[in-house]
């Protein structure tokens, strides 16, 4: 299976066995990938369901469901507060292969950037490419951004403390390492909040503390706004998956 072509399918596009295609997936299946009539790929609706399909004229026909495991067995939520530029992309393409399954974009005090629409749709459509090309059964939710103190709020209204741990990670202070932190057993949800160019505020800190965010190192150097998020994923992953 590792050498056949995966698309993203939206789940309204398979009906009674068969996916109903757009002219944009044809185009993508014949001209790009240089499918023929009877070829197989694999479609992907970014909901946990994979089949093997199977072309024909403009649709393709559905041969078999597949079972693919690919997926943490914790929730992961990333708060990442904008990076300069066009810095996000990368993190957006780089957490979706670790496994986040959402990022909520912030805009703290000190960011820099003000996205328009048009990026939150480069970015769902980077996390969904990311997504196919790591063999993901879900592609990450990516949520508008919204100003920090916010995100708190619509982040914690969707959790239950008894099966939900929440960091913020802050470079500047005595506080503890993540992968001293992270719990191994009973936890469903994982929320983790990375800082601007030049770091949270005090306020912010301490915002996050009454959120019920407990403050966390990723070590003694001071990493980039799009290097932090990368190395929290990656510990997460390491810490959860084995």
């Amino acid at each position: 299976m590792s050498q056949l072509q995966r698309i993203a399918i939206a789940p309204s596009q398979f009906q009674q066995g068969q996916i109903l295609l757009t002219k944009e997936q044809q185009h993508y299946l014949g001209r790009v990938l240089r499918l023929r009539e009877g070829d197989r790929f694999i479609a992907m609706d970014g909901e946990g369901k994979w089949w093997l399909a199977q072309l024909a004229g403009e649709q393709a026909e559905v041969l078999e469901p597949l079972l693919v495991e690919t997926e943490l067995p914790v929730s992961i939520t990333l708060m990442v507060a904008l990076p300069k530029g066009n810095g996000f992309d990368e993190v957006v393409r780089c957490c979706t292969e670790l496994g986040v399954t959402c990022i909520a974009p912030v805009l703290s005090d000190r960011t820099l950037l003000h996205p328009s629409p048009q990026k939150l749709e480069r970015w769902r459509r980077i996390a969904t490419e990311a997504a196919e090309q790591s063999e993901r059964s879900f592609v990450p939710t990516i949520l508008e951004p919204v100003a920090f103190n916010t995100g708190l709020s619509l982040v914690i209204g969707h959790l239950s403390f008894a099966n939900s741990q929440q960091y913020i990670c802050e470079a500047r202070g005595e506080f503890p390492h993540l992968k001293d932190c992270l719990q191994d057993k009973g936890q469903e949800t994982i929320v983790i909040a990375t800082g601007p160019e030049g770091g949270w505020t005090t306020q912010e800190i301490e915002n996050a503390k009454s959120a019920g965010f407990q403050p966390v190192s990723l070590g003694r150097r001071i990493l980039r706004a799009v290097t932090a998020p990368v190395v929290a994923l990656s510990l997460i992953t390491a810490s959860c998956e084995v």
